[in-house]
């Protein structure tokens, strides 16, 4: 089993790096830790499915402080949390869920409650989709705020139902405000509402800044992929809004090319509303499908640096966006001399990426810091400033 995370692409100041990394190796080793050696044989057991190891991954990162997801998320202009979350494998089912909020719990327990980690409940509308309706029904891909918070509930009182242990936690709202994001959010808001004339606008940093949008992807040798993504969304949001993170197609991707050996798996950060207008992981999935031909190699640095090229900075540009963010998380599984071969590819557009990777036999995760190299910010020109790097992960 391979596993690869991200914490956001943005600007990561060295001062958090340490945090960081701390977060995605964790995220890592949660992933695999269902996905090791079974026994003295050194045979390994293959308890998770990559959708698990995805979503087991990024429940990590939801619960970490530093990072724009769960409990780290950015409040909306109400000060409230509005969290989305999607998920994928390579068979193309799907789940999402988007503006996950505080709602009113199940009749007879009263209160308020909010969805500790979004990516869960994104999983369980994946797991329903599967499951034929009685009526011939439609499975939704994508539930929203109060729709979520309901489904959440039938499910839990499913699980309590049937003793099942895999419930969709629910928490009281406060707690999922994490005292970072509450003082950003007060410094912001002060900002935008001009209530003080001794606010130090002398700040560097930028509202757009504070990103961290996570993700991860996924594979198991011999069988399929998986990707998923989980953001609080930009600071000072409309409540309401949706981001990449919660839309098919946007925040995340999972594709089998079948009679290729070819898989890939991507998971995206950014701006959501740039990152949503092009459709940019399911592009990714359209341009390598053009690019597998019998026999021929494929060129994923080609191929990355042409989409976000062509479907997401050009148009950004041309719409007025001075700095269009994003940030590229992908897996790609190809057969080499009849044997699958895994590589991670990163691109991103802003000053850094932050990543970790592992293995069920290399099970030590790796962290890094991606960062432009020196020189070659264009930020604020017409030149396109695209950073694109890879990493051969090793069995």
């Amino acid at each position: 089993m391979y596993i690869a995370v991200h914490g956001g692409a943005g600007i990561h100041s060295y001062t958090r790096e340490k945090e960081i990394k701390h977060a995605l190796r964790s995220a890592c080793r949660e992933g695999l830790k269902n996905h090791g050696p079974s026994d003295s044989s050194n045979q390994i057991s293959f308890n998770s499915t990559p959708l698990d190891v995805v979503s087991d991954a990024i429940a990590v990162l939801e619960d970490d402080p530093h990072l724009n997801a769960g409990y780290g998320s950015n409040l909306t202009l109400n000060g409230t949390v509005e969290c989305d979350a999607a998920i994928m494998d390579g068979h193309s089912t799907f789940g999402s869920v988007g503006a996950v909020s505080e709602a009113n719990g199940s009749p007879g327990r009263g209160g308020l409650i909010g969805v500790k980690n979004p990516i869960r409940l994104a999983r369980a509308i994946l797991d329903y989709s599967k499951v034929p309706d009685s009526l011939g029904r439609i499975p939704p891909l994508t539930l929203v705020s109060e729709g979520a918070h309901s489904f959440a509930v039938s499910e839990n009182t499913r699980h309590e139902q049937e003793q099942a242990t895999n419930a969709i936690e629910t928490v009281p709202p406060e707690s999922m405000i994490s005292p970072k994001a509450k003082d950003e959010w007060t410094k912001w808001k002060a900002r935008l509402d001009h209530i003080s004339s001794d606010i130090d606008m002398s700040d560097p940093t930028s509202l757009t800044d504070i990103q961290d949008t996570v993700g991860a992807v996924a594979y198991r040798i011999g069988d399929t992929v998986a990707a998923g993504v989980s953001s609080g969304g930009i600071l000072l949001k409309h409540p309401g809004r949706l981001g990449e993170a919660a839309i098919f197609g946007a925040g995340c991707w999972a594709q089998n090319f079948p009679g290729s050996g070819t898989q890939i798996a991507c998971s995206i950060s950014g701006a959501g509303e740039h990152v949503v207008r092009s459709m940019l992981a399911r592009e990714i999935g359209n341009c390598f499908s053009l690019a597998i031909v019998p026999g021929g190699d494929i060129d994923a640095h080609d191929i990355l640096h042409t989409v976000v090229l062509e479907k997401f900075w050009i148009p950004c540009r041309e719409r007025g966006v001075v700095a269009p963010d994003v940030g590229i998380l992908l897996l790609l599984v190809e057969q080499i001399e009849g044997k699958p071969s895994a590589r991670l590819w990163c691109a991103f557009t802003t000053p850094s990426m932050a990543i970790a990777y592992a293995s069920s036999s290399r099970s030590k995760p790796a962290a890094q810091i991606l960062r432009r190299p020196q020189g070659s910010d264009a930020q604020g020109t017409n030149k396109p400033h695209i950073f694109i790097t890879a990493i051969p992960l090793v069995r």
